[in-house]
């Protein structure tokens, strides 16, 4: 059973986390702090006492926007200590998805907070710790760690094969492109442009079969015209209700009907 600290500066938002983490039976305690400068100091006395002391602490559930630090400020202080708590952080902000899990959060819920959503945290929380226990090993894995095209799968086609190649003709010469090298793909007509650190390539292949034959790969549909390798991804923002992600130097429009979707397969694919 977990212990775990709730931290929010809005008394009414600390109060409705604290009922239903304490309804949750995997959860064995649970106090709740109003400020990060009150956490931290509940945290620190928890690192004093250990793992398996009076005071420890297993997990915190964290809001961002708080008055004077962040719980991203927070998570970035415990990230220097060698067994932090784990992070869950529930706040009312969509767009700050993948620095959270650039933080090694474990999972990242939206308010208002539902049941049924917390105790999916809950149950990924309990997995990690177990793991964590019997491996010895730090237990959170943020986005940074995933591969440039996504993570590995057993039974892939091994290097060199036509899987990680694609064919591209530059100057009458058809030369091989490493798919790992691909950041994000454009429709053009019938056409695909491939986009790489090196430049672009344009390929007689539509859009909608790299989708298909590179699902497998971490590439992901983000909107009619565009395919992003999950990877290569460095920045989830919402601004005034548009959805668009930083890829290197460019910044893509993610659509309305593919911007929920795109931010749990980042929450999945960060806790692999």
């Amino acid at each position: 059973m977990l212990r775990a600290l709730a931290v929010d500066d809005e008394r009414p938002a600390l109060e409705e986390l604290l009922y239903l983490l304490r309804a949750d039976p995997r959860i064995r305690s649970v106090e709740g702090a109003t400020d990060a400068t009150e956490a931290l100091r509940r945290i620190n006395r928890a690192l004093d006492s250990g793992p398996d002391g009076a005071d420890a602490i297993d997990v915190v559930f964290l809001d961002i926007h708080m008055a004077g630090l962040t719980g991203l400020d927070v998570a970035r202080l415990l990230a220097g200590f060698a067994r932090p708590p784990h992070i869950v952080f529930v706040t009312a902000h969509e767009g700050f998805a993948v620095q959270a899990f650039d933080l090694k959060a474990v999972d990242y819920v939206l308010k208002p907070v539902r049941r049924e959503r917390l105790a999916e945290a809950v149950r990924r929380v309990c997995d990690r710790f177990e793991a964590a226990r019997e491996s010895r090993t730090p237990p959170l894995v943020s986005l940074a760690g995933l591969p440039p095209s996504g993570p590995a799968h057993a039974g892939t086609s091994p290097a060199g094969s036509s899987a990680d190649q694609i064919p591209v003709e530059l100057g009458g010469v058809t030369r091989l492109i490493p798919v790992d090298d691909i950041a994000y793909v454009e429709a053009q007509g019938d056409y695909a442009r491939l986009f790489t650190g090196a430049g672009s390539h344009l390929v007689r292949i539509p859009l909608s079969t790299l989708e298909e034959r590179w699902a497998s790969r971490g590439f992901v549909r983000i909107h009619r015209r565009h395919l992003v390798a999950l990877g290569r991804i460095d920045e989830l923002r919402l601004d005034a209700g548009t959805t668009s992600v930083r890829v290197g130097e460019a910044e893509l429009a993610v659509s309305r009907r593919h911007a929920r979707e795109l931010r749990d397969l980042l929450m999945r694919h960060a806790q692999r």
